[in-house]
């Protein structure tokens, strides 16, 4: 849990040499998508040093084959609470200036769990 990358580095490294695929979901995965993909994030979380180690992570998953996956939709609001405005949001789109990336989306959702369900081991 958490969504600093760099508090995670180790324990991501070193699954790599246990796993075939690997979901980054929550606070963690807007760092992973402004840098992999340039996606406006808007508000959400976002480790800037952490961001300077995504590239070797996704290097090292892709010298060992395995498979990174990342939400291509998520949740927004403009603030963290029950009043905030509700919005959604997609890789393409990017998370407008003052939204926040909260959740994953349908797509996101879906994506996972076919990933979940096709897994015989789950850590």
């Amino acid at each position: 849990g958490g969504a600093k990358v760099s508090d995670k580095i180790q324990l991501i490294k070193n699954m790599l040499d246990k796993v075939d695929k690997m979901i980054v979901g929550g606070g963690m995965a807007y760092t992973f998508l402004k840098v992999n993909h340039g996606m406006k994030i808007g508000t959400s979380l976002y480790d800037e040093e952490g961001a300077k180690i995504v590239p070797e992570i996704m290097t090292l998953a892709a010298q060992k084959g395995v498979e990174i996956f990342l939400p291509v939709d998520f949740i927004t609001s403009s603030k963290f609470g029950e009043d905030g405005k509700i919005g959604t949001a997609t890789i393409e789109s990017g998370i407008p200036d003052g939204m926040m990336g909260l959740d994953c989306g349908p797509k996101s959702n879906e994506a996972f769990a076919k990933v979940i369900m096709e897994s015989k081991t789950i850590i």
